[in-house]
């Protein structure tokens, strides 16, 4: 069994002292994590998550397992184990993936700053990937190095979308009943045929639902179903749930899941849920905390070129390029577009047309260059008459005469 990086419980967001959020989401999971510890009595070492990757995409239709193809140039796994890293109270990710694709998955863990990754051999089914996964937490396997969890969550390594709420409902079910799953209403009539391929009967579909994930499990519970399988079950079987209540006779308790619970399973999905990555990317806000704390940090970086900007009236680009550099070595790009605005004050009395004209073929340069390391810088060149005024004021006046030269990249 391979470790991913040690410890850490904070978003897979990499950076100093920088995080993204959306503001809902901070509420909630600060909501979800105080209810967690009261009404479900559970340690923050009392959870961990097993992520089945070994498919190999034949219903895509592409050379790339699914779970690897890119989405705005990062893998879909990526997305889906930031999403469970978002959550400080699960402990463990445990990922079984082929042995073919297994220096694969370390580079995505190196590369986009993973913690709390572990990887195991996949088995040729979807259930043997999840046995192995579980066997990583027993107790009663040799060389096991990590702690057996009281409740464990299995989810699909192609659902990037889930929420820390639905994961705290089938946490706290699984605690209570034994074992719990995520469910959704059926969007299609499903029909029975008969063997000469016509009509034999019709299922209502009010009365039943679709089986999603999440789905959660008292660890001794799921563990020993799968001890208990046969090997029918672990070759042709696909619910977890339907092994709880065959070997360990629970009954589990199913909780409606929200509507970004969909798997990605063709092609097509590729590009719904690339939109709503970019749907969620508008939604977030970088927030940059302790700015003098570091001489090195991007915030104290950002505050240092702005005072420059507005006090000091420097022209050049020095500043500019030193954020974005700093910005680069701050890993936020690999993970994410990060947007720049760069804002300069020129006396236009002073200031010659065709110098005027140099600092706008600058700020072209500047951003094809980084745009090529995912950073999409924008120019705005505003020029003023000196007349002696402090630029503070400047600034302030409404009624003063301002040129603006605005150039930006072309984002898509």
């Amino acid at each position: 069994m391979e470790l991913g990086p040690p410890g850490g419980s904070g978003p897979a967001e990499p950076g100093p002292r920088l995080r993204g959020l959306r503001g809902a989401d901070a509420a909630a999971s600060a909501s979800s994590l105080s209810r967690f510890g009261a009404e479900a009595g559970c340690r923050a070492s009392a959870v961990a998550a097993v992520l089945p990757a070994g498919g190999s995409g034949e219903r895509m239709g592409v050379p790339t397992p699914k779970q690897f193809c890119p989405i705005l140039e990062r893998p879909l796994i990526s997305y889906t184990l930031q999403a469970l890293e978002r959550v400080s109270w699960i402990k463990d990710i445990i990922v079984a993936v082929t042995r073919e694709n297994m220096e694969t998955m370390k580079g995505i863990i190196q590369r986009y700053q993973h913690k709390r990754i572990s990887l195991v051999e996949a088995g040729v089914t979807r259930h043997r990937s999840i046995f192995n996964g579980l066997k990583a937490l027993a107790e009663d396997q040799p060389n096991c190095r990590l702690s057996k969890p009281e409740v464990v969550i299995i989810h699909d390594a192609v659902r990037p979308f889930v929420e820390e709420d639905v994961l705290l409902k089938v946490v706290t079910a699984a605690q209570e009943h034994g074992a719990s799953g995520a469910i959704r209403p059926l969007v299609s009539t499903v029909i029975s045929p008969s063997a000469d391929s016509c009509l034999d009967h019709s299922l209502e579909r009010a009365r039943y639902r679709a089986s999603e994930m999440p789905q959660a499990f008292l660890f001794d519970v799921i563990y020993d179903a799968y001890q208990q399988c046969s090997d029918y079950d672990l070759e042709f079987g696909t619910e977890c749930l339907h092994l709880a209540l065959k070997y360990s006779h629970i009954k589990a308790k199913l909780v409606e899941g929200s509507p970004d619970l969909w798997k990605v399973t063709y092609k097509r999905d590729l590009y719904a849920a690339e939109s709503i990555i970019k749907e969620r990317i508008s939604q977030k806000v970088c927030v940059v905390m302790d700015t003098k704390e570091d001489e090195e940090h991007v915030g104290h970086c950002l505050e240092e070129m702005l005072k420059t900007e507005l006090n000091v009236m420097t022209s050049d680009f020095e500043e500019t390029q030193r954020l974005l550099n700093m910005v680069e070595e701050s890993n936020l790009s690999i993970l994410y577009p990060v947007v720049v605005i760069s804002v300069h004050f020129l006396d236009y009395e002073s200031v010659p047309l065709g110098q005027k004209m140099e600092k706008v073929m600058q700020i072209r340069e500047f951003a094809k260059e980084a745009k090529k390391r995912n950073i999409l810088l924008s120019g705005l060149l505003i020029y003023f008459p000196q007349v002696g005024k402090n630029i503070d004021k400047i600034v302030c006046s409404v009624d003063y005469s301002f040129f603006f030269f605005w150039w930006e990249p072309d984002f898509f």
